[in-house]
């Protein structure tokens, strides 16, 4: 059995991953609400980790780990200014994936909300 990397993280791979494993990790980047939120958030213009805090109702602590992960994936991007530090959207082909993703939603929204398999925390 192969070794797991991050063995306690959420996101478990094993040593060398494969092009699937991967792309299936990076898309567990999107599937939290409110990492998709600050996504939307920051593609309409920059934002610091208060104002993102402010804005979704979540903790300082807990935007952080979310932008955390964002950054690593290369969804965000950050400018520093002083102390405060704002995060964009490093790529418009994050934006062009969220609206793609709306897009096919549209015509698939009432089998996604029946869907029992897909986010009952067993997958």
């Amino acid at each position: 059995m192969p070794r797991a990397l991050n063995e306690g993280g959420p996101f478990r791979l094993a040593e060398r991953p494969t092009q699937t494993e991967l792309l299936a990790k990076y898309f567990r980047a999107f599937a939290d609400p409110t990492r998709l939120l600050i996504l939307e958030l920051v593609a309409q213009r920059e934002r610091s980790v208060g104002e993102l805090a402010a804005l979704t109702g979540q903790a300082q602590p807990n935007i952080s780990n979310h932008l955390g992960c964002l950054r690593w994936c290369g969804f965000v991007t950050t400018r520093r200014e002083h102390r405060r530090v704002y995060y964009a959207i490093a790529d418009t082909r994050v934006v062009d994936l969220l609206e793609l993703a709306r897009d096919l939603l549209g015509d698939n929204a009432e089998h996604v909300d029946c869907c029992r398999v897909i986010g009952t925390g067993e997958d």
